[in-house]
């Protein structure tokens, strides 16, 4: 168990600019993993597994991606105790996102607002990192999954983003547990058009393809996942689970999964608050009620074996829970995180693990 005091330790961070902090606190991690350091965040992870789309979870906490664009704290992630990791969203080439500042907290509505705009160092420093993480070399029994981002450039024109996808594919495929394909950032310029009925099931279909290649070249099958926006309507919510659906020829067995939800570009739950009119994604509490009201109508669309990932607003053990119970059968934090520190993971897991 982690002998450090998150609750110590937030006043001082809080204080500073986020993404300054954020920047100081990966480079901490990323130097602390696998050294006698590590024992100031490491905790011990909570046995709980489930078989999801072929792969087998310790347990049903994860972290979010863009905590980690980089890739260079996947084992200290481990550490801590997830079932599983997403990092990214990387892009084909390095971009830097967005002028700063582009991170916002909302203390009083527990939320951050972002518009980083995919900032990372590119795909072939993003493989480097992924390929020193030691997490699956320590001989347990059932390994923390990873999962991989993916996103197009800014400057990609929205005709070519599969382009964009396809290279990202191809790079990450042998060492992802699982893809994630990101289409619903707010923070690159039209990319949630890709979530419409025509585009999506163009893009899906490219790369289930592309994904038929890849398992035979590399003698492994890994699943996809959309990671879809919680700013979408009833129709535009069946249009994506229609799609989904069939693009799955074996509905009992899926090959594509959802992430649900990302970040929202609506305020209504933080009207009035400093930086709540500041462009960019709102994560955090505020997006908890939406996040599931998605993931139930998700549920209901794709029916009862269709993986679907929760995310958005869980910062207890009773939040997990409540994902849990509308629809989703695993969870992701990233601000919660934030706010309440590592031992939010065990709390989560533990809570989920008792309710079944």
């Amino acid at each position: 168990m982690s002998l450090f005091p998150y609750s110590l330790l937030r006043p001082a961070l809080f204080a500073v600019d986020a993404e300054t902090v954020h920047e100081q606190t990966l480079t901490i991690l990323a130097r602390t993993q696998n050294t006698l350091l590590q024992w100031a965040y490491a905790q011990q992870r909570i046995d709980d597994p489930i078989t999801l789309a072929g792969l087998k979870f310790p347990n049903r906490v994860g972290l979010a991606a863009g905590l980690d664009k980089n890739a260079l704290c996947i084992d200290a992630f481990s550490a801590m105790g997830f079932g599983f990791v997403e990092v990214g969203t990387v892009t084909p080439k390095a971009q830097p996102g967005n002028p700063r500042p582009r991170i916002f907290r909302l203390r009083k509505a527990r939320g951050l607002i972002n518009r980083l705009g995919f900032n990372n160092e590119g795909l072939e420093a993003f493989l480097r990192n992924v390929q020193k993480a030691q997490f699956r070399n320590h001989g347990i029994e059932r390994p923390m999954l990873l999962g991989l981002n993916i996103g197009k450039n800014g400057a990609t024109p929205m005709e070519h983003a599969a382009d964009d996808y396809l290279k990202c594919l191809d790079g990450v495929y042998p060492y992802a547990d699982y893809v994630a394909v990101n289409i619903s950032s707010p923070n690159t310029k039209n990319l949630r058009e890709l979530q419409s009925d025509e585009a999506l099931d163009a893009l899906i279909g490219t790369l289930s393809v592309r994904r038929s290649e890849l398992s035979i070249h590399h003698n492994k099958h890994v699943p996809l996942f959309i990671k879809i926006a919680p700013d979408l309507d009833e129709h535009q919510i069946e249009v994506i689970a229609s799609t989904l659906k069939r693009h799955c020829a074996d509905e009992t067995s899926p090959t594509w999964g959802v992430i649900a939800t990302n970040t929202t570009i609506t305020r209504e739950a933080v009207q009035g608050m400093p930086h709540a009119q500041e462009t960019g994604g709102l994560s955090g509490a505020p997006v908890f009620e939406k996040s599931n009201a998605v993931i139930r109508q998700l549920r209901m669309a794709l029916g009862p074996q269709f993986p679907i990932m929760g995310v958005g607003g869980v910062f207890s053990g009773a939040d997990a829970v409540a994902k849990i119970k509308a629809g989703a059968d695993v969870v992701q934090m990233y601000s919660g995180l934030i706010y309440q520190g590592p031992a939010l993971i065990q709390q989560a897991a533990q809570a989920i693990r008792d309710q079944h």
